[in-house]
């Protein structure tokens, strides 16, 4: 007695092909979007967790990296030496007017003992834009974004100045000279000097050609 009764399933190949016949473009579709996403998910394979939307910078939790970098500015006291003062109620003040500007072209030095200073010491003028020690006499520089300031400057100018304390940020220059602290700044960040200097290059321009650094007496009597 056979047991095994296959009956009907003659008919069972000629189903499978059928089968796919009708449905073999879907499933071409399947496996070639598949092939492409494979790659993908190869080199990130946390894909799936990211978001739609790609992360936007911090800018140290500010808006914008201007913004960031007037935060920094402020926090640095870059207005303290480079923006001149006027006198207030309560003594020396930021005048507004000609913030960041340095040292007034054409302005003079306070009448002085440089010799006693240099030896001995260190004095800054009425305005705090002009110091006078031991490297003789130095004017806080143009920081705006005129030409006369940092107008023309490159990024790279910018942190060569701070990194390596070079004079207008070239660096075969002079070193910049005191109380500018070069020394503690450079140990700031990449993002954060740029943040910086893309706030200085967004400052209201104010014209003013800061005087040249004044050798030391004892320098000019050589």
């Amino acid at each position: 007695m056979n047991h095994c009764n296959f009956k009907g399933t003659s008919n069972f190949p000629s189903s499978i092909t059928t089968y796919m016949k009708k449905y073999s473009f879907a499933i071409l579709l399947l496996l070639v979007t598949a092939v492409l996403l494979l790659p993908r998910c190869a080199k990130n394979p946390d894909a799936a967790a990211d978001t739609p939307y790609e992360k936007k910078p911090t800018f140290g939790g500010y808006d914008s990296q201007v913004k960031w970098g007037e935060h920094l500015v402020t926090i640095c006291a870059c207005n303290d030496c480079h923006t001149p003062k006027k006198m207030g109620p309560l003594g020396p003040e930021l005048d507004s007017t000609r913030l960041l500007s340095g040292h007034p072209a054409g302005m003079p030095v306070a009448d002085i003992d440089r010799k006693l200073l240099e030896g001995k010491g260190i004095a800054a003028t009425d305005l705090m834009t002009a110091w006078i020690g031991p490297w003789g006499i130095s004017y806080t520089a143009n920081l705006t974004s005129d030409e006369t300031g940092i107008g023309t400057w490159q990024e790279s100018n910018f942190i060569t100045a701070i990194r390596e304390g070079k004079f207008k940020g070239i660096s075969t220059s002079r070193p910049l000279l005191p109380p500018m602290p070069w020394q503690m700044y450079r140990h700031m960040t990449d993002d954060e000097l740029k943040a910086v200097f893309a706030y200085l290059k967004s400052t209201k321009p104010i014209k003013n050609i800061v005087p040249e650094a004044t050798p030391p007496l004892m320098a000019a009597t050589k």
